[in-house]
């Protein structure tokens, strides 16, 4: 399985995804072969590198991971909207509206996603289903996973969750401040891992 986090944004020194794609890929799964990688932030080199990734190493499934500040439990995501706004610039400096390609208004998940809800609060770590995955480069990444890849694939945001710090960011995702998560990184990987072993 293909699982992706991404670098930090917004004035952020970290990246909750990134970090705790990280902390999954040091603990491993049983049963699963892993490969992760973190992707940048970005509207179209976010894609471009999932695109490479799926090209390289021909995964089983695709999980890509972003994180969402104005959330306080793990969403993985129904729906991939064609739409991409951005209130602030991505990392390469780019600020792009619009459809992002010419197919339908909203794409589905390939994941069963209740079921990857009740894997997840089976831990012991909050989560929802979430039918608004944002019009940020999540959004356009979780898009390209659909796209790009013919087998089992979907998204899941995390809490903005900071070691000693606050996130500053929020309202890229949700349009909202963003949220102190009674979580850490130990509960995302944690999280994350039951998403793999449900897939699995």
């Amino acid at each position: 399985m293909l699982v992706t986090g991404f670098e930090p944004f917004g004035g952020d020194t970290s990246n909750a995804s990134g970090d705790a794609v990280a902390l999954l890929r040091e603990r491993g799964v049983p049963g699963v072969d892993l490969i992760t990688a973190t992707l940048p932030v970005g509207f179209a080199s976010g894609p471009a590198a999932l695109r490479t990734l799926i090209a390289r190493h021909r995964p089983d499934a695709v999980v890509a991971v972003g994180e969402a500040g104005g959330r306080a439990a793990v969403t993985p995501e129904m729906w991939a909207v064609n739409a991409q706004v951005a209130r602030i610039a991505d990392n390469d400096g780019l600020r792009p509206t619009g459809p992002i390609d010419d197919g339908p208004e909203r794409l589905a998940a390939r994941l069963d996603v209740p079921a990857l809800v009740a894997a997840i609060r089976a831990t012991g770590v909050p989560a929802e289903a979430s039918e608004d995955a944002g019009a940020f480069v999540c959004n356009a990444v979780f898009r390209a996973a659909l796209t790009g890849f013919d087998g089992p694939a979907g998204f899941v945001h995390v809490p903005a969750v900071r070691e000693g710090a606050t996130a500053m960011v929020g309202a890229e995702t949700d349009d909202a401040a963003p949220v102190a998560a009674d979580l850490t990184v130990d509960d995302l990987a944690t999280a994350l891992a039951a998403v793999l072993r449900a897939i699995a």
